[in-house]
């Protein structure tokens, strides 16, 4: 890996109970041992060579250790299959098994996109060990695709909309290929380009690029990882989540993480996004419901009928609620960046992460 890493970062593979898992950390520090940690949980299609940055800017206060964690099926933790049917809990419960061998006694957990929904999973399991929670351009609380209304109401009981059938194809062989080039608007970098980032803002090291679509390849495909098992509905638009596989681990007839609400003692939220967000959005050009409303999925049936999913409106709904029965959340939103603001923007990044980590364990209310 010493291609992709950047001076100062060092790759550990850590055997668990449940598998080996690959963490990257500050060279020269140890991140096991008694105390606290801050852990970066990477979102879909990447790797945790997208938090390096934030790894040095965090560790160099010295005020964290630090560590970024490699999904199971991504980077260079074991590919063991993703059971769709238990959520993210595959992903939850391999970092519970990293925590507990790491001897870690609490967590601040930053979860970006897809692991935002893990790190919420894990907060649901296993409370105590949470210190603080960061949800960077998080998946709704309900999941991906398949939901209406701030409530995340699905529109069909077999969550029709949503799972490994709704992915494009072009871009799973494009990952499966190992395409490093831009010569299609679906492979990888292209991808990265027009999609991971808002247009231009993506920094101009070519270094960069090179390392995040280096990250992206590392994605397992196929049934038992991305996109996963599809399914067919009868419904429009005749997708329906299949079993097995990443996609369908956000199914929302698999995953609900809003029961964070009921928590019983609720650690601080920071919830950090772009205002360009393309992917995660009430306008999500990854939904099939959006595409359906401009016309790129033919036979939408309509708003009443299959409405775009509102997934900033159901994370504010939720977090609203959060903070509501006791806990606290700040939302910092970036303007002109898109769905990786700590790759966009990372000096900004650091600095409302910080801020987040530094502040009183309970706040009193609402910072938002």
């Amino acid at each position: 890996m010493a291609d992709v890493l950047l001076p100062g970062i060092t790759a550990t593979r850590v055997p668990t109970a449940r598998l080996t898992q690959s963490l990257l950390h500050p060279d020269g520090v140890d991140p096991a041992g008694p105390g606290e940690v801050v852990l970066f949980v990477h979102g879909n299609v990447s790797s945790a060579l997208f938090w390096q940055q934030a790894l040095l800017d965090v560790g160099h206060t010295g005020r964290h250790r630090v560590a970024a964690v490699d999904l199971r099926g991504y980077g260079d933790t074991d590919p063991l299959p993703v059971d769709a049917t238990r959520g993210v809990r595959d992903w939850a419960d391999d970092l519970g098994a990293l925590i507990a061998t790491a001897g870690w006694d609490r967590v601040h957990l930053v979860g970006w996109s897809m692991g935002a929904g893990v790190v919420l999973q894990y907060l649901l399991d296993d409370p105590a060990r949470v210190a603080s929670v960061a949800l960077v351009a998080p998946i709704s609380p309900y999941g991906f695709g398949g939901t209406a209304g701030t409530d995340g109401a699905r529109v069909h009981p077999d969550g029709t909309g949503s799972g490994a059938g709704a992915a494009n194809p072009d871009f799973v062989a494009a990952l499966a290929a190992g395409d490093t080039t831009a010569d299609a608007p679906t492979s990888p970098r292209s991808i990265l380009r027009s999609f991971y980032v808002a247009p231009g803002s993506l920094p101009l090291d070519a270094a960069a690029e090179e390392v995040f679509v280096a990250s992206m390849l590392s994605t397992r495909t196929g049934v038992d990882h991305y996109p996963g098992e599809p399914a067919a509905s009868a419904a429009w638009p005749g997708a329906a989540p299949g079993a097995r596989g990443v996609l369908n681990t956000m199914a929302p007839t698999v995953f609900d993480v809003s029961g964070i609400v009921d928590l019983p003692v609720k650690p601080p939220v920071l919830w950090i996004r772009g205002d360009a967000d393309q992917i995660v959005s009430d306008t999500s050009v990854f939904d099939l419901a959006f595409l359906g409303s401009v016309g790129a999925v033919p036979g939408w049936p309509g708003a009443d009928a299959f409405p775009p999913q509102p997934m900033v409106a159901q994370t504010r709904a939720v977090l609203d609620r959060y903070a509501a029965t006791g806990g606290a959340y700040r939302e910092v939103v970036l303007p002109d960046v898109g769905h990786s603001p700590h790759v966009e923007r990372p000096q900004e990044f650091a600095v409302a992460l910080l801020e987040h980590l530094d502040a009183p364990a309970a706040a009193p209310a609402n910072l938002r």
